[in-house]
């Protein structure tokens, strides 16, 4: 009983069971703003987009395509919603701030070893360095 203790009380566990959590949250988050903005929005322009009205008829089956061309275009519009609000602002701001990591080492011109940026004698191989 210990160890499953020990394994619920991982971080890692933890952190999954928040990141379900929150995105379960996100979820509809974004199915609403597709559902009741974007939708809204491009039937405005190009008619109504429900296609859940097509299918085949074969025989005594009916095949309702319609409902699956609407969950593609569902999901390619969470998916831009996504990509657009989320993805591409949090990249940006990764590399910003990883660009402005100040830098606190370098190598020493004679031996290549690692020194701090301010040092002006390497302590590997006692060579005089200019201060960067």
């Amino acid at each position: 009983m210990s160890g499953f203790k020990k394994f619920l009380m991982q971080g890692n566990v933890i952190d999954l069971a928040v990141a379900v959590v929150i995105g379960a949250a996100f979820n509809s988050i974004v199915s609403s703003f597709v559902s009741h903005l974007l939708t809204p929005l491009i039937s405005a322009f190009g008619g109504l987009p429900d296609f859940s009205t097509l299918k085949v008829t074969v025989g005594h089956a009916n095949f309702m395509y319609g409902e699956f061309i609407n969950a593609v275009i569902s999901f390619l519009l969470i998916a831009a919603v996504v990509y657009f609000l989320v993805v591409k602002p949090y990249n940006h701001h990764r590399n910003r701030a990883a660009t402005r990591a100040e830098i606190t080492h370098r190598d020493c011109p004679e031996c290549l070893s690692e020194i701090p940026s301010a040092a002006t004698r390497c302590a590997h191989c006692c060579a005089e360095v200019a201060p960067a």
